[in-house]
């Protein structure tokens, strides 16, 4: 094709748009293939600067005398002067003096002349074509936050995969492994393929330390925090307090210093056991509250004898109720179900006693003695939907609290550092609505106050987000405005496209409106790691993660398959 016979010319110009007149009927079919919407023209003017812009819609006016013209609105993106291209279109001559569809080492300016080579990061080419890379700000893309949506099918999974594959690949010298930490939260189990040598966890490898759950994470799993019982509360504080100190020992002055929230361990069970003897405890004539033990001595309960409460046999003594009265016995049910349910035993069991505060970091941050590897994946498919949120709680918490030390720490050593964290981790949340939700519901309340601190507060610290969800309007909104780089993909719910519209940073024109029609795979690629806002092909990955569709028609047509339902049974009881 001749581009030189092309006839065009810009008829108006607007702020942010440029209207073309196409008059030769033929012409414009010959460049069809060329000019279609989302194609780039080149507007050219007498000071030898170039506007690039893209097409966005063209229609046909049909004069009184019955002739055509073709009317192309396009979006002024830039201006390339002297070899560069420049963002914004105020420095275009008016008026200009030719109109041409850009060619291919054109448009590649655009999107190459900004971007640093040492800081570029490369996962996409441009939709409408794929020789066209369109590189990002590897800085600016990891040390901000990361939202990528899109719904069911429209190539999320696919999208992290290429994405996670290519940053812990590269590498600027000859050595084993880059310094990059990734953690993975996969709710469906679909990434282990995806990365065969991550360090995988699952619900059958998996031990967290009940002890270092905070507060709020101990009243959501073990309260009834919708009854709001201020007695349930504080025993419940009180309990694990006084056996937090117990277990510490040391000194007087460093037992004061034990609150609620301390990092120390405490036994689930003595506490369990102290409560229940709060709950039936009685007075003496006297008023005082005594216990009698199993040799049958009896002594008062003081400071002195608190420790008793915890490790004994003891029955109350006395003839009048104290304290709680039998109020407690709800909570101790409550109480004793969790700590029973073999479901749990990742979190409460034996080994969340054992496991100790360096070997849990060491796990988190893929630091394994044996297979250190820069991704590690949290395969939440087999966590009990109870405590799904309070487990990524507790993860997320810890790593946020890791990178506030790790700062502290290098500012101590050295305060004239510019770089406060030189080990950052990067969060991913795949499916983030499900466990932080724009919900005011008590069960997301920890879950979303630990990830809205790292979304309002990680960056200073080396922590940052990735989320991915088919379902943003569902999203955390104080999360989500938070996130500065965005991969919207295909997105068909009404609410979910008006959620993206509205947090999008830049003004992109029609370009919003093509979510419901994106291909898989294609994305509009935003943010302030990217020289302009673009509609984008994600690269396919090296390994796929298992996400493929179930081909229900094909499989349907074969010859009918039998189920082992005792083997289906022995897995569900397990």
């Amino acid at each position: 094709m001749d581009i030189k016979n092309i006839i065009a010319e810009v008829i108006s110009v607007y702020p942010n748009k440029v209207k073309i007149s196409v008059d030769d009927l033929n012409d414009f079919r010959i460049a069809d293939e060329t000019l279609k919407v989302g194609s780039y023209l080149k507007v050219s003017d007498n000071d030898n600067s170039i506007l690039m812009s893209v097409i966005e819609n063209f229609s046909i006016e049909v004069s009184e005398d019955g002739r055509r013209k073709y009317i192309i609105e396009a979006n002024p993106l830039g201006v390339i002067k002297n070899g560069q291209f420049i963002r914004g279109g105020d420095s275009i001559a008016i008026p200009p003096k030719k109109v041409e569809p850009a060619s291919e080492e054109e448009i590649k300016k655009i999107y190459e002349g900004l971007v640093n080579t040492e800081e570029c990061f490369n996962f996409a080419t441009l939709s409408n074509n794929n020789n066209i890379k369109v590189p990002v700000n590897g800085d600016k893309f990891f040390n901000k936050h990361i939202a990528i949506v899109g719904s069911t099918g429209s190539g999320k999974s696919h999208t992290i995969a290429t994405i996670l594959q290519k940053a812990i690949s590269e590498k600027n010298e000859n050595f084993s492994m880059n310094n990059s930490h990734i953690i993975l939260f996969d709710i469906h189990s679909e990434y282990r393929e995806a990365f065969p040598n991550s360090n995988v966890i699952d619900i059958n490898n998996l031990s967290l330390p009940y002890w270092l759950l905070n507060s709020e994470e101990l009243e959501e799993l073990f309260l009834d925090t919708d009854a709001n019982d201020h007695n349930q509360r504080n025993i419940f504080k009180e309990a694990i307090v006084n056996n937090r100190k117990i277990k510490l020992g040391g000194t007087e002055e460093e037992r004061e210093k034990i609150h609620f929230d301390s990092p120390v361990f405490f036994d689930l069970n003595e506490v369990l056991k102290y409560i229940v003897y709060k709950n039936k405890e009685k007075k003496d004539k006297n008023g005082a509250v005594q216990w009698q033990d199993i040799d049958g001595d009896i002594f008062t309960f003081n400071e002195e004898s608190l420790h008793r409460l915890f490790n004994e046999k003891l029955e109350p003594v006395g003839t009048s109720a104290s304290g709680m009265n039998g109020k407690l016995i709800n909570f101790i049910n409550r109480l004793e179900n969790k700590i029973n349910d073999k479901r749990f035993d990742f979190l409460l069991g034996e080994k969340s006693k054992n496991i100790t505060f360096e070997e849990t970091l060491k796990l988190l941050l893929g630091y394994n003695d044996n297979k250190p590897t820069n991704i590690t994946i949290f395969d939440l498919s087999g966590v009990p939907f109870e405590v799904l949120s309070i487990t990524v709680s507790l993860i997320s918490r810890i790593i946020f609290e890791y990178g506030y030390f790790y700062k502290k720490i290098r500012n101590n050593t050295n305060s004239n550092d510019i770089i406060n964290n030189d080990i950052p981790i990067l969060l991913v949340y795949e499916e983030a609505h499900k466990y932080i939700p724009n919900s005011d519901l008590s069960k997301y309340r920890s879950s979303k106050k630990s990830i809205e601190r790292i979304a309002k507060e990680g960056r200073k610290y080396g922590i940052t987000l990735m989320l991915a969800s088919q379902r943003p309007s569902e999203l955390s909104e104080t999360i989500y405005s938070q996130c500065n780089n965005f991969i919207a993909m295909r997105l068909t719910n009404p609410n979910d496209q008006s959620t993206v519209k509205k947090l999008l940073p830049d003004a992109l024109g029609n370009l919003i409106d093509k979510l419901p029609v994106l291909q898989a795979g294609e994305a509009l690629l935003i943010g302030e790691s990217i020289v302009l806002p673009s509609l984008v092909q994600i690269d396919q990955c090296e390994l796929p993660p298992s996400s493929y569709d179930i081909p229900f028609w094909k499989l349907w047509k074969e010859e009918w398959k039998y189920l082992d339902i005792e083997k289906i049974k022995s897995e569900w009881c397990k």
